[in-house]
């Protein structure tokens, strides 16, 4: 799994999460007050711009229709 931080349309950064650790709490939250920290200058170039944050299963799946 992963965490990407997003400002607008613009990937910054992707983290890759160990998948058995996501329910526990503050886990993300550390990766998340970590990347505002990292990326404070860019962030404040644009007030409306806030940071968006995205996990996602990063491993391959076999789908059914994905060869076809």
């Amino acid at each position: 799994m992963k965490l990407m931080m997003y400002l607008g349309n613009d990937l910054i950064e992707a983290i890759q999460l160990e998948a058995s650790r996501i329910q526990r709490p503050g886990y993300l939250g550390q990766f998340k007050r970590n990347l505002k920290i990292k990326y404070r200058d860019l962030i404040q170039q644009d007030p409306n711009n806030t940071p968006e944050f995205l996990v996602i299963n990063s491993e391959k799946q076999n789908h059914p229709f994905a060869n076809q």
